[in-house]
């Protein structure tokens, strides 16, 4: 059986902690990955070398990701019809309602958001494409976990312990599993106060021609403009804008 390399494994974790950071120096990078300083430094070289980080004008030891990522980032979204199909959706929903619109899919326990359009409010949701967040504290993740079948979530469960990002996360993995048996009973999913006690969401789950659940979209906003009839307004939209996804993805209902 053919092993792992220790050293592309480090590599790759260097890159990946650029995901939250758009800078980070030498000490930084030793620090988040507990290596010694010697291996981070001949890594660093290493990337710099081929480029896949520059150094920070006049920082020699502060460190940004360089153009190859964007390159391989842009074949990648270039060859997956989901985040091209998503873009045109997400767009039409947000102008519908004039709120944060996200298209996220999962990896592991976590959701990765693909595609974001903003609102043209001046008070908004702070994210981001690529952003990586718990799936149990977020309205896109708990739509993608309500998707997967039993071995499917008792594989994501057995992960480790479901932490926490506000005091509403939900922890527990049986009230999760009851919550997520509703969630497949309503279609929707909400995210009330889990990922940010001042945000709000409402989701949907994105499927292909086979009937797969591969995405999940969503309408975001701040507790500031959630009124009572915010969670059906945009469930309905939300429903809508994912069936459009789903039918531009090949699937159709029954």
């Amino acid at each position: 059986m053919a092993r792992v390399v220790p050293a592309v494994i480090r590599a790759l974790d260097i890159l990946e902690l650029f995901l939250d950071r758009p800078e980070l120096s030498a000490r930084e990078v030793t620090e988040r990955l507990d290596l010694p300083r010697t291996t981070v430094h001949e890594l660093l070289v290493t990337l710099v070398e081929r480029a896949y980080l520059i150094v920070v004008p006049g920082q020699p030891v502060r460190y940004r990701l360089g153009m190859p990522v964007f390159q391989l980032g842009s074949a990648f979204a270039g060859r997956l019809d989901l985040v091209r199909e998503a873009q045109g959706v997400a767009r039409e929903v947000a102008a519908a309602c004039d709120e944060a619109v996200h298209v996220a899919v999962l990896d592991g326990a976590d959701v990765i958001y693909l595609v974001k359009v903003d609102s043209t409010h001046p008070v908004r949701m702070v994210s981001a494409v690529g952003r990586r967040l718990p799936a149990h504290c977020t309205a896109v993740g708990k739509i993608l976990l309500a998707g997967l079948d039993r071995a499917g979530l008792d594989a994501v469960l057995a992960k480790g312990p479901l932490a926490g990002m506000t005091p509403a996360s939900i922890t527990d993995p049986d009230r999760l599993r009851a919550h997520l048996e509703q969630v497949r009973a309503e279609g929707v999913a909400a995210d009330v106060g889990e990922s940010d006690t001042a945000m709000r969401c409402v989701a949907a789950a994105v499927r292909d021609h086979s009937g797969a659940v591969v995405a999940a979209m969503s309408v975001s906003a701040p507790i500031i403009r959630w009124t009572p009839q915010s969670p059906r307004e945009w469930a309905g939209l939300v429903r809508e804008g994912a069936a459009t996804l789903s039918a531009r993805m090949g699937y159709r209902a029954a």
